[in-house]
Formats: structure tokens, C-alpha cells, sequence
């Protein structure tokens, strides 16, 4: 969920404040210009953008965002004002999204007076008897209907069934138990921050209530929920309770629930049973974590069977240290990965003009598809309170949470006029992303970290979304080099995002050279949309049959290197002229998987032995025989030319171990942590080798 106190973030702040880009209630339509080549800017900085479609994700599912507090707060408001924002949410000129996260309320007791942040307070689906209290906790049974509250949160709700026709994957939930399941009484968490919230006790309830919700859900608005997540951000102290003088709680603001890694896993287990004997055909998500290291701390201490009940992956980013970390847990554990939640400033106080908070969020997108390589990328919410964002709110300079705002103060009578919504540059440049990388196109492996870039699902198109955060020019092109054909009308359009326009749509470049130039704005988010290129290059992809290869450690500048004893793994400097024997690899493609997600067999072909994992170790053992998941690994990178080596078996990564940089320091296997000791570079020695 969105911070815990609401209070400003910076993430990144970058550049200047640019003109005005804002709009209120109105967008600009996209204009024409003509585009600048290269050569009219003088002294322009230049990139070089290389997509290469010969390592291609899974496909794209989508974007999204949660409900939960601008769907709360808004589901009552005047048509007008609900329409115009499910347009700017969910219209094909807004963000087009189409991933939706419905969030299961907990609620307080009926006798605690609302001290939750506006719109938070999202009702839960129980009724309790008249009179019940917050001491009154031993009552509700999921067996029981009238303990079920059938028309429990309407204006939430009246968003599920405005935009069920816009979405393709619904997902479910839960921020906090309700009160009756907690430790402290309150949804807001416990009173000791860092302390397990859910009761013991309360653990197969906990399940019966989320599943109970889905199944009312699903029934009532003829919708199908994919997926349920039981937590958020669960291994964190941010969710605590306080109480004032006079005993009534005063914070925090929002729901929450602090569940370390062996409560997530009695949770996950109780889930697991009650799905699989209900109506709902809902898969198990987990865990929403709120920054990958910490998703891997609680995913480690799951148990394989644990694992095995978790369908989807979510983590969110508002710590980006390990995302790689969690894309080759992912890729071990064969489960799609969700960034199922980010937002942020990005930049200094409430503005709907100044262009780094738009700059800010999509370098944010380009990291996270870069690195993370989500199946779908999801927003905390893009509608945001103006009044708790402006200054004097939260923060003295307020802030720039949202890509929407309009305030969640607003009654029955108000118009458009009294109750205005406002745009600010992230919603402009979240649109260079989501108009044009479209659910069923494939990420793809680019080489520039300002860059995101996809292949279309038709294959015969492509988009490069490039950020360009400098104040100063740059001139960029886009060099399709990889792709195994290039129509001779093959074209780039540029569609641009400045402080001068949003999605401004240029006059297409020709493709000359397989390249095609053109010069972005100083703070400017570009889509070039590609069309008349298909197909992979012969020469594109990294490992290819009968060449040879040396692998070398990018923290130790050593040479992966048959041991003496001929059966185990050491770095060594690598040798002058002809590899040596030892140094030499071949690669054999296992059928059945694609992409991103291809294994291989790495195997000496001197030695005829094979690398694999065997009794926790990296061994050499004769390639013979059947090439099981052991002998596999899967190849992973960001696109700068450093690649990790995932064992499809374990799930471990072929590392340096100690990080030592010695000759002859034993290679093994470890768990995934982004260390450099865990990367390596992959050389075609072929030429040198004889082969």
C-alpha cells in the first residue's frame, strides 16, 4: 500500500521545473510537428538505443492499478465527476489500463470513530449484531450468513461494475483483517508495530473471510477473480495503532497488518484449503511485499510446498534494490511476477506543471521492466486527494502522489466546476508507456538503462519508450540492427511528452542503415513506434549452436574454469591467444521454453562434461544420459552485458563464492542477492578456439 503516513517522498528528484504541462479537467489533443534530425541541434547529446528481440519476456499482461481509497471515496460523487475519471483512468485516451486490484476491507468495530485517512476506511463484507463493541470478537462465522454483510462496501463497488467491461485480470486483496481477527482490536495494526496483527487463532477465519468476500464479489457483479493476495507489505513495522489521552485511537491512517514469513506461510496453507473448496477458482498471490529484498527474505523462508500454493508473484518498488534478485526467484520458480504496486513524488511539493515527477515515474517504469521484468506493471492508485496533496495537507510543500488529483471532500451537489479534477506530468508520461506497450506484446532486451522497449503481439511492429531526464536535448537513435527483417518502408514515429505538449505525434523517420535518428526535447518522455520490422537476426541472439564461449565474473574479472580434479569449478585469469581447454563452453538449447525463459546446457566440449548442480553444488558430470532441470539454466539479464545463470533445478545462481578474485576460487551455487560475484560476461571465442 501507498506510504504509511502519507508524508512527501522524494524518489530521484531529477531536473528542473519545466513549463507548464498540467491540465484540469481537459487534456490537450496530440498535435503534429515535424521532427528534427540529427544534425539541426547543435552540439546535441546523442544515444544509441539497440532493442533486441532475440531475448524476449513472457507475454505482457498489462497495466493496472489498485482501488481501494479514490474508489472509496469516489463511488458516490456525481456522474459527471465519476465518468471523467474513469475516462482518465480506464478510456483508451487516459491511461487505457487494464489490470484492477479490488481491495477486501477490513473494518473497525462499529463503536470506534473513524480516525482513518479519507477514503480509507474501506468497509469490511461482515454485519455484526446490534450493540457489538470492539471488545465483542468471538461472534462472526463464516458459516453463518447472517453474520455477511451482501451490500458491504457500494462505492468501491460501484467501480467494479463501471469498468468490468475494460478489465482483463481482476485481482483481490486484503490490507488488514477485520478488527475481530486482530491482536490490538484495530485495523490500523498493532500497537507493537513490528509484532504479529492476525490471532493464532484467527488464521483459518482470516482464509474463510477473503474467500467468502471473493465468492460474494464474483456472484454479485458477474466478474471471475483471478487472483487473491492475503497480505500487504506484511513483513514491515509499518502498520502500527495509537491511542490518545482519552484512549481512542489517532493513528496511523490507513489499514495494515504486520505478518513475518511464518505467519505468511500458515496464512498462504489456510488459503490454499478453503480455495480449493469453494466457488471461486481464484489462484493465491503473494506476498506484496514493499521493496524486493524483503520479498526474498520472506520468500526464502517459505517452504517448497508453501511455494507450490503461491500461483503469481507480487512485489512492489518502493525500495528497487534486488530487483534481480526477485526475477530469477521467479524464473526458478516457473510463476509469473506482478510489480504490484509503486508510487511517489518525484518531486518538491504539489505541482501540475513541473515535468520531474513525470520524469521521476517513468524511469521508475524503465527500471522496472528493465530489471524486474514484471508480467504487468500495477499503480498504488493514480487518483490521489488533492486536498490531503496540497500545501498545509500532510507535508508543508504537499505532494505529488497521484497522477490524478481532485478531492475526496466532495458531496452530491458538487459539478465538475466546484470539485475540478487535475492532471500532473505523471499522468503525461504514464501514457507514453501504457498507449503503446499493450497486454500481449513482449518486453524485449534493450541496451540502454533510459529505455524500455517491446515487440508488438503481432510481431510485426515495435515501440522503444526512451526518458530523457537531462535538461538539454539529446539526440537518439533507435538502431534496429537485431531484428531479422526490416521492410525497406520500414518507419519510426516519434510521440513525444514535453513541457511543450503531451503525445505529441511527429512525422514518421525513414529507416536508413537499419537506424533511424531523430532529436528528443530536454526533459522528454519519447515513444518511437516501429513498424515494418519482424523476426530475429542470425547474428542477434547471445548463445548460438556450435560456438564456444568463456565465461567471466563480472566482480572477480575471472574466467569460469574446470577445476583439476575435472569434476568441480574455479575462476582463473583467463588465458592468452587459444582458450585453454578448461576455459571453454558450448551451449545446447533445451526445447520447450522461449524467451526470456530458455534453458540451456552448458557443457565443456574438451572435457564432454556438462555443468550442473548436484547435492547443493556446481559440478562437472559426463553429458550423457537425459539433461534433466539439474543440468538447465536460465540466462538472465538487464541488457548491459552481464548475464546471471539460473539453475532450473534450485532455483540458485552460479556464483563466485566470497566474493574472492583469486586464481582457483571455488565457483558454486547460491541464492539469488544481485551480487556482481553472481554475474558474468559471455564471450564468442569461437575464432580463438578452432571450433
Amino acid at each position: 500500500m501507498a506510504r504509511r503516513t502519507r508524508t512527501r517522498r522524494l524518489f530521484g528528484a531529477i531536473g528542473v521545473t519545466a513549463l507548464a504541462t498540467g491540465t484540469v479537467l481537459a487534456m490537450t489533443p496530440p498535435t503534429t510537428a515535424q521532427p528534427r534530425v540529427a544534425g539541426e541541434a547543435a552540439a546535441a547529446a546523442a544515444v544509441t538505443v539497440r532493442p533486441d528481440p532475440s531475448y524476449q519476456q513472457e507475454k505482457f499482461q498489462g497495466w493496472g492499478t489498485s482501488l481501494v481509497w479514490f474508489a472509496n471515496a469516489t463511488g458516490d460523487y456525481p456522474k459527471e465527476i465519476r465518468e471523467k475519471l474513469a475516462k482518465l483512468l480506464f478510456g483508451d485516451d487516459g491511461l487505457a489500463l487494464n489490470i484492477a486490484r479490488y481491495n477486501i476491507g477490513g473494518g473497525n468495530a462499529p463503536d470506534v470513530k473513524d480516525y482513518l485517512r479519507a477514503g480509507g476506511a474501506v468497509e469490511g463484507w461482515w454485519k455484526a449484531p446490534a450493540g457489538t463493541t470492539r471488545e465483542d470478537t468471538d461472534w462472526w462465522s463464516a458459516d453463518d450468513a447472517a453474520d455477511w454483510n451482501p451490500k458491504a462496501d457500494a462505492t468501491q463497488r460501484w467501480w467494479v461494475d463501471r469498468i468490468k467491461k475494460d478489465i482483463d485480470h481482476w485481482e483481490a486483496f486484503s490490507n488488514s483483517p477485520p478488527w475481530f481477527m486482530t491482536v490490538s482490536g484495530y485495523v490500523s495494526g498493532g500497537f507493537d508495530s513490528n509484532a504479529d496483527q492476525l490471532k493464532t487463532e484467527s488464521i483459518d477465519d482470516f482464509a474463510a473471510y477473503l474467500v467468502g468476500a471473493t465468492e460474494r464479489l464474483e456472484k454479485a457483479h458477474k466478474i471471475k477473480v483471478d487472483t487473491l493476495d492475503p497480505f500487504n507489505e506484511p513483513n514491515t513495522n509499518y502498520w502500527g495503532t495509537r491511542l490518545g489521552a482519552d484512549g481512542e485511537p489517532v493513528g496511523g491512517r490507513q489499514e495494515g497488518a504486520h505478518m513475518g514469513p511464518v505467519l505468511q506461510t500458515k496464512v498462504v496453507t489456510a488459503l490454499a484449503a478453503e480455495l480449493d473448496k469453494s466457488r471461486t477458482k481464484a489462484k493465491i498471490s503473494a506476498m506484496d511485499e514493499t521493496n524486493p529484498g524483503t520479498f526474498a527474505t520472506n520468500w526464502r523462508a517459505y517452504s517448497p510446498e508453501v511455494r507450490a500454493e503461491v500461483d503469481q508473484m507480487n512485489v512492489h518498488t518502493y525500495g528497487t534494490g534486488q530487483r534481480t534478485t526477485v526475477r530469477d526467484l521467479a524464473k526458478a520458480a516457473d510463476k509469473p511476477l506482478w510489480m504490484s504496486e509503486v508510487e511517489g513524488d518525484w518531486g518538491d511539493g504539489q505541482s501540475f506543471t513541473d515535468m520531474r515527477p513525470g520524469l521521476g515515474l517513468a524511469q521508475r517504469i524503465v527500471d522496472d521492466l528493465r530489471e524486474l521484468e514484471p508480467r504487468a506493471w500495477v499503480f498504488w492508485q493514480p487518483v490521489e486527494d488533492y486536498d490531503n496533496m496540497k500545501p498545509g495537507g500532510e507535508s508543508a510543500k504537499g505532494g505529488n502522489w497521484g497522477s490524478i488529483q481532485l478531492p475526496f471532500s466532495c458531496t452530491s451537489q458538487d459539478t465538475l466546476e466546484t470539485c475540478p479534477i487535475r492532471t500532473n506530468t505523471k499522468f503525461d508520461t504514464a501514457r507514453n508507456f501504457t498507449h503503446y506497450i499493450k497486454p500481449g506484446d513482449r518486453l524485449v532486451k534493450v541496451d540502454d538503462t533510459s529505455s524500455a522497449a517491446a515487440v508488438s503481439k503481432s510481431g510485426d511492429r515495435a515501440t522503444v519508450v526512451h526518458v530523457n531526464s537531462t535538461t538539454a536535448e539529446r539526440t537518439v537513435t533507435v538502431d534496429l540492427s537485431k531484428f531479422g527483417k526490416i521492410a525497406r518502408s520500414a518507419t519510426v514515429t516519434p510521440v513525444v511528452t514535453s513541457a511543450g505538449g503531451k503525445l505529441e505525434r511527429h512525422d514518421p523517420v525513414r529507416v536508413t542503415g537499419n537506424q533511424a535518428t531523430f532529436t528528443v526535447p530536454a526533459q522528454s518522455v519519447t515513444s518511437f513506434l516501429v513498424k515494418g520490422v519482424s523476426g530475429v537476426a542470425k547474428d542477434a541472439r547471445l548463445l548460438r549452436k556450435g560456438h564456444t564461449y568463456q565465461l567471466t565474473g563480472v566482480q572477480s574479472g575471472k574466467t569460469l574454469t574446470v577445476a583439476d580434479n575435472g569434476t568441480s569449478l574455479v575462476i582463473r585469469t583467463a588465458s592468452a591467444g587459444t582458450p585453454a581447454a578448461g576455459q571453454q563452453w558450448q551451449v545446447k538449447q533445451i526445447k520447450g521454453h522461449t524467451g526470456s525463459l530458455q534453458r540451456y546446457v552448458f557443457a565443456n566440449p574438451v572435457e564432454g562434461k556438462r555443468l550442473a548442480v548436484r547435492n547443493g553444488a556446481a559440478v562437472l558430470e559426463p553429458d550423457k544420459g537425459s539433461r534433466d532441470e539439474a543440468a538447465q539454466w536460465i540466462l538472465s539479464t538487464t541488457g548491459d552485458g552481464t548475464w546471471t545463470l539460473v539453475n532450473a533445478a534450485t532455483g540458485r545462481l552460479l556464483e563466485v563464492g566470497g566474493q574472492a578474485s583469486n586464481d582457483g576460487a571455488a565457483v558454486g551455487v547460491w541464492e539469488p542477492n544481485s551480487g556482481a560475484n553472481q554475474r558474468w560476461t559471455v564471450t564468442d571465442v569461437t575464432d580463438r578456439s578452432g571450433s
